[in-house]
C-alpha cells in the first residue's frame, strides 16, 4: 500500500477518495512511494474560504503575537530540519547534505519574517498643513498564492509563505506534485507554532489546479517559480483575473573566468554550482565562458573534478550527486547530450556511462567544450548537470555573449581584478551578480530574481520585496479641529496654509 497525501485546507487534511490523484516517486530507486490528491476547482474553492475567513481575523492579530508565532515555527523548523531533509531527498533524491543546506536557505527568511514589525512601519508627516498630519500604513491584501517548483520543496515556498503571513495574509500553497511531503510536513509545524486553521493552506495537483487558482477571484497575488513558458503563463493569465502576480521564470547562468583568476579556484566552484543538486537549479551554473588562452587549463582542471564526483543514491554514504527528479526528466536531458555531440561540441565527460544500481533515475556529470551560442546544449535551459565551456577571446566577448542572453537570472565572474569585477557588475545585464562567488543567491534580507526572460513582474521575492509585494498602502491625512471652531465652506482644491 503507497502513501495518500492529502491537501491541507482549514488546519487538517482532506478526506474523501479525490477525482483525480498523481503518483510520487524516490527517484533514487525508481517505484512509486506515494499516490497525491489533484485539486480540482471545489477543492480550491473550499481552501479560498478557509482563508478568506482566517485572513479576517489574522490581519487584526496584533503583530507581536504574529511573531510570536513566526518565532516559534523557527524553532520547530530547527528541531525537524533532519525529517524535513529526509523528505526532499526521498522524493527529489538531492543528496542529504545539499537538503540540509535547502532547509537552511529556508530557514533564513522565516528569521527574516521575524523582524516583520520593523519592515511593516509606515510613514508619518506631522504639520503637513495647518493641524493636518500625513501619515501612509501598509496593510495585507487578504488571500495570496504560492506555486513552487520540485527542485526546492522547502526553500522556494518559504521565500513566500513566512513574510506573506508575517504581514497578516492568509496563503495557498500549490507545491509541486513531484515532492509534495515537505509542504505537507510544513503545514504540520505552522499548526503547532500557533497559526490559526485556515491562514496556511497547501491544495496539491496540476494545471488544473494552477488555472483554478489563477482564475479563482478571492485570491488577491500569485507568487509562482518555474520554467520560462509556464512563468509567462502563470503572469498572463493572472493578471487578466485582476491579480498581483511576480513570476520567476528560467536560467542560463553564466561564470565568465578571466585570464587572471586561480584556476583552481574557479574550476572548484564551476564543478559545485554545476552539478550540486544535478543541476536541477535555478542558479545553477551551466555556462562557464573561458576567457583568453586559459580554456585549455580550465577545461581540464574541471574534467579532473568532475570525473572524480560520486553519483549515488542522495541517502548513500559519500554520495555528491543524486539522481534527478523523473525518468522522463533524466532521459530529456540524456536527449541534449546527444544533441551537443551531433551539433559539433566536444564531449569531454559523458555522464550517461553512469553505472548505479538499481532502476534510478540516475545520470552522471556531463562536460562539453568548444560549445557555441547556436546549439541547443546553450540555448535552451536543460535543468540538469550538463555543463558546457565558450570560449571567449576577450573581456568584451565574453560580457556581449551574457548581454545577449534571453535571460538574465544569475552570473558570476572570476577574477582578481577589482576594476574589472567592479565595470563587470555595472555592465552585466542580470539580477544577480557574483564575484568569484559562482551562486549569487542573497541573503534573505535581501531579495531574490532576475532581468528579462527570467522575472514576469515588478518585484523580486523574499526581502523587502516580498514585503511590497504581499501588502498595500494606503495614505491618510487627518485633521482634528477645535471645538466650536468656526465653521468654514470652501469648495475650492485642497492646498497646504
Amino acid at each position: 500500500m503507497t502513501e495518500q497525501i492529502r491537501h491541507w485546507i482549514n488546519g487538517a487534511e482532506s478526506e474523501g477518495k479525490p477525482a483525480r490523484a498523481g503518483a510520487v516517486y524516490d527517484p533514487a530507486t525508481g517505484q512509486q512511494t506515494a499516490d497525491v490528491d489533484f485539486a480540482g476547482a471545489a477543492d480550491v474553492d473550499r481552501a479560498v474560504a478557509a482563508a478568506t475567513t482566517a485572513a479576517t481575523a489574522w490581519r487584526r492579530t496584533s503583530l507581536s503575537r504574529r511573531v510570536k508565532v513566526l518565532f516559534a515555527l523557527r524553532e520547530l523548523v530547527d528541531r525537524n530540519r533532519d525529517a524535513l531533509a529526509a523528505a526532499i531527498t526521498a522524493q527529489h533524491g538531492k543528496t542529504l547534505d545539499d537538503a540540509h543546506g535547502e532547509v537552511q536557505r529556508g530557514l533564513e527568511v522565516v528569521e527574516f519574517a521575524c523582524g516583520i514589525p520593523s519592515v511593516l512601519q509606515g510613514e508619518f508627516s506631522a504639520d503637513v498643513s495647518t493641524a493636518v498630519d500625513a501619515y501612509s500604513l501598509r496593510q495585507p491584501l487578504g488571500v495570496v498564492a504560492g506555486i513552487t517548483p520540485f527542485n526546492f520543496p522547502i526553500m522556494v515556498p518559504m521565500w513566500m509563505h513566512p513574510i506573506a503571513i508575517a504581514a497578516g495574509n492568509a496563503f495557498i500553497l500549490k507545491p509541486s506534485e513531484k515532492d509534495p511531503t515537505a509542504s505537507m510536513l510544513v503545514a504540520k509545524l505552522w499548526q503547532r507554532a500557533g497559526l490559526p486553521d485556515g491562514v496556511f493552506n497547501v491544495v496539491h495537483g496540476d494545471k488544473e489546479t494552477v488555472d483554478a487558482i489563477l482564475d479563482h477571484p478571492g485570491i488577491a497575488a500569485v507568487s509562482f517559480v518555474g520554467s520560462t513558458p509556464i512563468a509567462r503563463y502563470v503572469y498572463e493569465r493572472g493578471t487578466a483575473a485582476g491579480k498581483r502576480v511576480q513570476a520567476l521564470g528560467g536560467a542560463k547562468n553564466h561564470m565568465v573566468v578571466l585570464p587572471d583568476a586561480d584556476l583552481g579556484v574557479a574550476a572548484d566552484a564551476a564543478v559545485s554550482a554545476g552539478y550540486g543538486s544535478a543541476g536541477e537549479r535555478c542558479m545553477a551554473v551551466s555556462v562557464v565562458v573561458a576567457v583568453g588562452d586559459i580554456a585549455d587549463g580550465l577545461v581540464e582542471a574541471i574534467a579532473e573534478r568532475t570525473r572524480e564526483l560520486r553519483t549515488a543514491p542522495g541517502n548513500a554514504d559519500g554520495a555528491q550527486m543524486g539522481p534527478l527528479i523523473t525518468r522522463e526528466h533524466r532521459d530529456k536531458v540524456s536527449g541534449y547530450v546527444a544533441a551537443g555531440e551531433s551539433e559539433g561540441a566536444t564531449l569531454v565527460v559523458d555522464g550517461r556511462k553512469v553505472s548505479v544500481d538499481g532502476d534510478g533515475f540516475f545520470l552522471g556529470p556531463v562536460l562539453f567544450d568548444h560549445v557555441t551560442p547556436r546549439m541547443s546544449i546553450y540555448t535552451d535551459e536543460v535543468f540538469g548537470p550538463l555543463l558546457s565551456v565558450v570560449r571567449a577571446a576577450s573581456y568584451d566577448d565574453a560580457l556581449s555573449l551574457v548581454n545577449a542572453n534571453r535571460y538574465g537570472n544569475g552570473v558570476a565572474i572570476f577574477t582578481n581584478d577589482g576594476l574589472a569585477a567592479r565595470r563587470f557588475t555595472d555592465e552585466v545585464e542580470v539580477g544577480m551578480v557574483g564575484i568569484n562567488v559562482p551562486i549569487p543567491t542573497p541573503m534573505a534580507y535581501f531579495s531574490f530574481g532576475g532581468w528579462k526572460q527570467s522575472l514576469f513582474g515588478d518585484t523580486h521575492v523574499h526581502g523587502k520585496h516580498a514585503v511590497h509585494f504581499y501588502t498595500r498602502t494606503k495614505a491618510v491625512t487627518a485633521r482634528w479641529p477645535e471645538p466650536d471652531a468656526e465653521r468654514a465652506m470652501h469648495l475650492g482644491f485642497p492646498t497646504a496654509t
